[in-house]
């Protein structure tokens, strides 16, 4: 009889720490939002430019890539705009590729939207916003960068300037 009192008071008791045990679990050190994907892989999703050209992040591979999702309807994307044009033309011959990936609008909008800002770094559309998922973007505009090696090496959320723009990309530029 008392074996089976053990049996059952044991059973009890690991009853008991499967139910509190997680409550005592350290919740995830991750950040919330694209800067908690900093190590991962980047996601490469088939997608189109402006023009209906089939386009992917595969195509880069050795070089550093900042991704930006924005919407034209987004008044800290239409500020940041410029700024990322002037990292385009300041660091593309150090292997850097600045690429704004539209969230969900059509080709006529983003290209009005880019003329009208002028633009010239290439402009991608992803009317299915898979790169927001993939990302865990908490708003737009959300960037991305991504290291030669096509890990994941910084993501903001928000708006960003020039300097911090250059402080993002610094170790990524100077990795060969």
């Amino acid at each position: 009889m008392r074996i089976v009192w053990l049996v059952v008071a044991l059973a009890g008791a690991v009853a008991v720490i499967a139910i509190v045990a997680p409550f005592f679990v350290p919740a995830s050190t991750r950040p919330a939002g694209p800067a908690g994907l900093a190590g991962e892989p980047a996601p490469v999703f088939p997608l189109h430019d402006a023009s209906g050209a089939p386009v992917s992040i595969a195509r880069y591979g050795g070089k550093v890539v900042v991704l930006n999702l924005w919407g034209t309807w987004c008044p800290p994307c239409r500020a940041e705009m410029p700024e990322l044009q002037k990292l385009a033309d300041a660091y593309g011959a150090r292997g850097v590729v600045v690429l704004g990936v539209n969230q969900g609008e059509s080709a006529q909008r983003a290209r009005a939207f880019a003329r009208s800002l002028q633009i010239r770094f290439p402009i991608w559309l992803d009317d299915r916003q898979q790169y927001g998922r993939a990302f865990t973007a908490l708003g737009l505009p959300t960037t991305v960068v991504v290291g030669r090696n096509g890990v994941i090496v910084r993501g903001f959320d928000g708006a960003l300037t020039f300097e911090q723009m250059q402080a993002a990309i610094a170790g990524a530029v100077s990795a060969r």
